[in-house]
């Protein structure tokens, strides 16, 4: 547990994909602990969590969930049971955790819409194996209360983070920003249009990155890397990073019709594994997205299939 200035302290838990690890925050405050974020549901996350609690000088009375990717909601009913303090999590995220997580038939959905942005059969066995490997490891809180944008929990400021997840939250207070996957450094977040997700996420992150420059933080704490000590300067290259990627996505359209799957081959290459070809092609269909709103791109659906063409 590494512990910062105003006695904020840092749980970092390993995961066996990329980046290789995620950490949980623990907020001092007058009547114990909150907790943002609780880390996969590893077969061992009860013990290692048992273990990190010890160490404190108080209860934990709080729990945030983010958003409700696997690294960060996993052992989120874990930690209730640990610590007896509520759960607290956006309502969208919270519906879309039930959705991807507490219902049979994602992997059915998730199919026909891989394949409805042309993923051969093939391919698609392979990625929504890939998805379906984290079920096991995701024990989310369903009866998490609801938290809104503007909310105070604790004396932090509850902050919209939309974009990596529609839900997605963020806590600032006195210019820390607890960011979660909202910034991160030197990596990117991933930005992907999913099912049942908003239908411009990329749209959402780009306002979301806008509002944390006239938020000014002075120091953020993101859910993978180190702390961000200039967070204006990373959101100002966040958003000229994907005005880059908007660029080459529109380069690689022509006259004829292109699927999501087939444009994220010359914007992520070749040579990926299942896993990433999944993030790949979601992230691809952002940037698509983005490009017809604004114009620079169309789209078009026949027989249930989606492509794209040049605007012009």
């Amino acid at each position: 547990m590494d512990e910062f200035a105003g006695g904020v302290r840092r749980v970092t838990t390993p995961l066996p994909m990329r980046p290789g690890h995620v950490h949980s925050y623990l907020l001092p405050g007058d009547d114990g602990w909150t907790l943002v974020d609780t880390g996969i549901g590893a077969p061992d996350a009860r013990e290692r969590w048992a273990a990190e609690l010890a160490e404190l000088d108080g209860p934990v009375t709080a729990i945030l969930v983010t958003h409700f990717h696997p690294d960060h909601v996993g052992a989120a009913a874990d930690l209730a049971e640990l610590t007896g303090a509520p759960v607290y999590q956006d309502e969208l995220d919270l519906q879309q955790c039930r959705l991807v997580w507490g219902s049979d038939d994602w992997p059915e959905r998730l199919t026909d819409w891989f394949q409805r942005h042309g993923v051969p059969g093939d391919v698609t066995d392979e990625l929504i194996g890939q998805g379906t490997y984290y079920r096991p490891f995701i024990r989310y809180q369903d009866t998490a209360a609801p938290i809104r944008p503007g909310d105070d929990l604790r004396g932090w400021t509850v902050v919209a983070a939309p974009g990596h997840a529609d839900g997605q939250l963020c806590l600032l207070r006195d210019g820390v920003l607890v960011a979660a996957d909202h910034l991160l450094d030197p990596i990117t977040p991933t930005v992907g249009l999913w099912p049942e997700s908003r239908p411009d996420p990329l749209g959402d992150y780009l306002t979301a990155l806008q509002q944390t420059i006239e938020l000014a933080p002075t120091r953020a704490f993101p859910g993978h890397g180190e702390l961000i000590e200039n967070p204006v300067a990373r959101a100002h290259a966040l958003i000229a990073h994907h005005a880059e990627r908007l660029d080459v996505t529109e380069a690689a359209l022509g006259e004829q019709p292109q699927s999501g799957y087939a444009v994220s081959f010359p914007l992520s290459g070749a040579d990926l594994k299942p896993g990433a070809r999944r993030f790949a092609v979601a992230e691809t269909l952002s940037h698509l997205e983005r490009l017809v709103l604004e114009g620079r791109a169309r789209r078009h659906e026949d027989s249930g299939s989606v492509s794209y063409t040049a605007a012009q």
